[in-house]
């Protein structure tokens, strides 16, 4: 009965010490949400020299827009700190603006 008593004992404390390590892998650091908020904004920024330099190219650009719109769609961590936040919100501002006149490019043509 003790020996039974035992392994129901070590077999909850090993569920237990797999829920904490799954709460714990949960918990992100603050240096990975920066990289991937970083990672993200510069995402952003290369699409946006895609599609100055198609335009320049004297192409229509579509396929530029299209990942623009696509990586604008991702989800953006609202936890990162002030400073980056405020760059962030720049470089959304110029990649909303930008899909803004494609579309009404679009539209009026």
């Amino acid at each position: 009965a003790a020996s039974a008593q035992a392994g129901a004992t070590s077999s909850a404390s090993g569920v237990a010490g797999a829920a904490a390590l799954m709460a714990l892998q949960g918990v992100e650091d603050p240096t990975e949400r920066r990289r991937r908020a970083i990672r993200r904004g510069s995402g952003l920024l290369d699409r946006l020299d895609e599609l100055k330099l198609a335009l320049l190219g004297g192409q229509d650009g579509a396929a530029a827009l299209s990942r623009l719109a696509r990586d604008i769609g991702e989800q953006r961590d609202e936890e990162a700190e002030p400073g980056l936040t405020a760059v962030l919100d720049q470089i959304d501002l110029r990649a909303s603006v930008e899909l803004a006149k494609a579309e009404m490019s679009r539209i009026r043509a």
